[in-house]
């Protein structure tokens, strides 16, 4: 058995547009947008009557593939999560950045929720935690060059 790589990394989402907007101010670009709905896709997630929406996006040299889900049917009833940084489960997303200080302040007007201040993680790294559209947790982290 061998795994040849992670293929993609999947969001589900209330608000599409909001989430899109933000990934494409990080600088991820939309590779594909698409609906799906029926039996086949019922079987594939487990669930009944499922229409979605899903934009894939990506970083221009490829490396990264993440889908933004929009579940219309069946609806969450719960509300948005809002999990900190050591709730069990899935938790964030890292980035590798240049300039983190100029994302951070473009985050900060947007209104980003900013965990902490940047903080430099021995000789390697910088680091920053937000918080994104729906609870969504990414780590930002500059290489020390």
């Amino acid at each position: 058995m061998v795994i040849n790589r992670i293929d993609h990394v999947s969001i589900n989402v209330n608000d599409l547009s909001e989430a899109k907007a933000f990934f494409l101010d990080l600088g991820l670009e939309v590779k594909a947008e698409w609906e799906l709905a029926g039996e086949q896709l019922d079987r594939i997630v487990g669930l009944n009557n499922v229409k979605t929406a899903c934009v894939g996006m990506g970083m221009p040299d490829g490396q990264v593939w993440i889908e933004l889900v929009k579940f219309y049917t069946p609806s969450d009833e719960r509300e948005i999560q809002q999990p900190l940084a050591n709730t069990l489960g899935i938790r964030h997303i890292c980035f590798n950045v240049e300039e983190i200080e100029a994302i951070i302040a473009k985050l900060k007007k947007r209104g980003t929720e900013i965990f902490s201040e940047i903080q430099q993680y021995e000789e390697s790294y910088k680091l920053c935690y937000v918080r994104g559209p729906e609870g969504i947790i990414l780590e930002l982290a500059e290489t020390i060059k």
